[in-house]
């Protein structure tokens, strides 16, 4: 695909936190962008990023509401993405949901919750968008694993092999789909200025941030300026990899 083509994106779980930066950068680049939530209810402010997407980089933006987890829900959110745009040339997996707790206490449905939408959530929109990008003859698959993904973390058992659960997926797919010029890569982000970490203490702050090489939690925009890279055709020889943003924390 030439890179003056026109190219279209859709990433999941992108009206907040990692997916709105990542959905943010990829507009700045010239994609048109499909902005997902989960239900009808994040839908508004979903597509209040769409418009603001549309009207900042004259590209065309569009915001779906999906529930990954659900397999029909995710396959109508990958074809109303190409029917919107015609093509569809990256899909960044980044729905997610945590149910933190200690694993002799950790509920079924927390488990399982968990495991649905990060990793068969993940698994949902791979599927779909690989037959639409096989077609094609070109895709850019990224999918938003963890460093929990690969180091584990005490009182997340569910999130950790969901998101390792994540990493064996890309590395499977990537196998499956450099043929058809299809990459699929993993990113893992560590501390990230989120939603999930304001709920974070000064004193847990201090303890994680000592952790980190680099003294300070990222912030979103980290993460999607490694996305970004990976979605271009220049990184067409880069795929089944797992690359940390994390600061250092894992080294």
């Amino acid at each position: 695909m030439e890179e003056t083509t026109k190219r279209a994106a859709l990433v999941t779980g992108s009206s907040r936190g990692i997916g709105r930066a990542v959905a943010e950068r990829l507009a700045a680049d010239g994609f048109d962008v499909c902005v997902n939530c989960s239900s009808e209810a994040g839908l508004p402010a979903a597509q209040e990023l769409a418009d603001a997407l549309a009207a900042a980089h004259g590209v065309r933006a569009m915001a779906l509401a999906a529930n990954v987890a659900d397999p029909a829900a995710a396959t109508a959110l990958v074809e109303g993405a190409f029917e919107a745009f015609g093509r569809l040339d990256v899909l960044v997996n980044n729905a997610g949901i945590t149910r933190d707790g200690l694993l002799a206490r950790m509920k079924d449905e927390d488990f399982d919750a968990v495991i649905d939408v990060n990793l068969k959530g993940t698994f949902n929109c791979c599927r779909a968008a690989a037959q639409r990008m096989m077609k094609q003859r070109y895709g850019r698959i990224v999918n938003v694993s963890s460093v929990v993904g690969v180091a584990g973390n005490a009182g997340q058992a569910n999130y950790a092999a969901s998101k390792a659960g994540v990493i064996g997926l890309t590395k499977a797919i990537a196998k499956e789909l450099a043929g058809r010029n299809i990459t699929a890569n993993a990113v893992a982000p560590g501390f990230i200025e989120t939603d999930m970490t304001d709920a974070l203490s000064e004193k847990q702050r201090a303890a994680i941030t000592e952790r980190i090489a680099s003294k300070r939690l990222g912030a979103p925009e980290d993460v999607a300026a490694l996305v970004a890279f990976l979605a271009r055709e220049e990184a067409g020889y880069v795929t089944g990899q797992v690359v940390c943003v994390d600061g250092g924390m894992s080294l």
